[in-house]
């Protein structure tokens, strides 16, 4: 009897060695996750960015509507100020060029006069379009 057991036993093949890729799918899974969170946080931060530019020249536009025409110099500087963050596009930049040296004849002497209807009226038509634009 002893015998057959161990004519039995010689019938039973060595394990066979089964390739496991787990570790590597593991960690190109972890991997993956890593860039696909990333990139969301990219483009989550990057839409959260371009609505700060939108709020910011929103506020600059606001600014310029409030601008008081009452002291000439003081509401000059403030126009330019924000007129110049407000030209970002190309007809923005044709028209501050023409409204620019319209104002500066307003900031550097120590008294001024009124504001003319000519830079009153391109500053209006600067206003008017960047808030077109916006």
């Amino acid at each position: 009897m002893d015998n057959n057991i161990s004519e039995q036993l010689k019938d039973i093949k060595p394990l066979l060695e089964i390739p496991d890729n787990s570790y590597y799918i593991y960690w190109g899974l972890i991997i993956f996750v890593g860039f696909l969170l990333l990139a969301i946080l990219f483009f989550v931060a990057k839409k959260l960015w371009d609505n700060r530019k939108e709020n910011l020249a929103k506020g600059y536009l606001k600014k310029l509507k409030e601008i008081d025409w009452k002291d000439t110099k003081k509401s000059a500087y403030e126009a330019t100020h924000y007129a110049r963050l407000l030209a970002t596009d190309e007809r923005r930049v044709k028209l501050f060029g023409q409204l620019e040296p319209l104002l500066e004849q307003y900031k550097y002497k120590k008294e001024v006069e009124t504001v003319d209807d000519d830079t009153r009226n391109r500053f209006n038509l600067f206003v008017q379009v960047a808030d077109e634009s916006i």
